[in-house]
């Protein structure tokens, strides 16, 4: 019997995979959640494959994968996503996951999945891994990105300064290089440009803290 936990925050599509899953004869659901935390708990149950949701209520879906694995370093993961982006994928398998799929996978797929994850194999949908290929190679350096990162985060020029030991000047001109790298023309573009491009690991609000004009929504952003 396979036992599988699932981590997703949509209630309804949560029910949906339990009552799917409850009428393989081979599969059995061994805990839910609904926020990657609650992984770790869920990891005591012994299981050994884990649906997990990219967009959960606290935090991503490969940093709850990390949180899994510390608990429960036997089980497979299966990241669902609910659509098409090469970053996702590449970010899911260097986080350890086996399995890749989107959320409208079929019913049958998706049980398939799970069985061939559990025996060792690999599953990762086919487009998205052609996608993969395909995609731009990530031009930034690990500080430029550091950068890019908690400006997205809503810090000031002088807060990201502060946080990385750098100087106000050493940081405009780092957002300077990422933008002309990217082909920016605001540091809101750079972000949205990034996180599609799957260079940005955190996947909230398109916009992070900036507005419009590409500043800091803080108020003493500058």
């Amino acid at each position: 019997m396979i036992r599988v936990v699932i981590a997703e925050s949509v209630h309804l599509f949560r029910s949906g995979l339990v009552a799917l899953l409850e009428d393989e004869p081979d599969i059995t659901v061994a805990g839910t959640v609904e926020r990657g935390s609650g992984l770790s708990e869920a990891g005591r149950a012994l299981p050994e494959v884990a649906l997990i949701g990219t967009d959960l209520a606290d935090v991503d879906g490969v940093t709850a994968m990390g949180l899994l694995h510390a608990a429960a370093p036997q089980c497979a993961a299966i990241i669902m996503a609910a659509r098409r982006r090469p970053g996702d994928l590449r970010r899911a398998v260097t986080g350890g996951a086996l399995g890749f799929v989107l959320k409208d996978t079929s019913p049958a797929e998706l049980v398939d999945a799970i069985r061939r994850v559990a025996r060792g194999e690999r599953v990762i949908d086919a487009e998205l891994a052609f996608a993969e290929i395909g995609a731009a190679r990530n031009p930034l350096t690990p500080r430029e990105l550091d950068v890019l990162e908690a400006m997205a985060d809503g810090a000031t020029v002088d807060e990201i300064a502060e946080q990385l030991y750098l100087s106000a000047g050493t940081v405009r001109n780092y957002l300077a290089r990422v933008m002309h790298k990217i082909g920016a023309r605001t540091r809101v573009e750079a972000v949205t440009l990034a996180r599609q491009r799957g260079w940005l690991w955190r996947d909230g609000d398109e916009a992070g803290g900036l507005d419009d004009s590409g500043r800091s929504r803080h108020p003493l952003g500058r």
